[in-house]
């Protein structure tokens, strides 16, 4: 069975990487590349669409894509726990959306490490940083790091510096501090305070090579998929992701 694969956000410099997967990958066909400028009715026929635009953008293709019998794979930042519970009822029942705040493997088990962690220390920050040219902050990894951190406690955090703003933006109780600087990739490190000693759990992406085994893993899963998965975990086995 070949998978053809419509894209949008081909212009940018993660478009670039998943056309190359797909131009790579056997059973993968490129069905239509989607820019600033292209109608959404450019991906009608493809089997996936493949998001890695803008948030305002990305919920008007996801849209177009449930509505006209299209799955999508969503890699564009923004989707925060309220958007999720919107899309996840706007699904029908015989189409399949996931979306994916990290496509690197070790960032997927990082944040799972995190979770694990979190269960056990109340003071907790969240330092990440990206490339100069990424325009959103906090990153989706950070803020889904966070919720899923916070979804696994019994009790709910809550930051504790009142108005000290530059101690970051605060995501389900914990700050997020977001750094966008030259030369770097992509750095997360999740920092556990306890008495007497502190935890640090970091991944750093040194190419954006890591993340073309969960582009390929996500492309190849999604016509199958039904209803809102969140992250690779449950395709990877290691839990089921909510």
């Amino acid at each position: 069975m070949t998978i053809s694969v419509a894209l949008s956000g081909a212009t940018g410099r993660m478009g670039g990487l998943i056309q190359q997967i797909i131009d790579e990958t056997e059973g993968l066909r490129l069905h239509a590349l989607l820019d600033s400028k292209s109608p959404a009715t450019a991906m009608d026929g493809a089997d996936v669409l493949i998001d890695v635009t803008r948030i305002e953008v990305s919920e008007q293709l996801v849209g177009h894509a449930i509505t006209n019998g299209i799955n999508v794979v969503v890699g564009t930042s923004g989707w925060n726990a309220d958007r999720l519970e919107q899309l996840a009822d706007r699904i029908p029942a015989e189409r399949g959306v996931i979306v994916v705040p990290n496509f690197s493997i070790g960032s997927v088990l990082s944040t799972n490490l995190a979770t694990i962690a979190g269960r056990f220390y109340d003071s907790i920050e969240i330092l990440e940083a990206h490339h100069a040219g990424k325009i959103d902050s906090p990153s989706g990894t950070a803020v889904r790091t966070a919720e899923r951190i916070a979804a696994a406690r019994e009790d709910a955090l809550e930051a504790p510096f009142g108005e000290q703003r530059a101690r970051g933006e605060v995501v389900a109780g914990i700050p997020v501090h977001s750094l966008r600087l030259r030369g770097v990739v992509a750095d997360q490190q999740v920092i556990f305070g306890g008495v007497g000693e502190t935890l640090t759990i970091r991944h750093e992406t040194l190419s954006s090579d890591a993340y073309a085994q969960g582009i390929r893993l996500a492309l190849e899963a999604a016509p199958e998929l039904r209803g809102l998965t969140v992250g690779l975990d449950a395709l990877l086995g290691i839990g089921a992701a909510a």
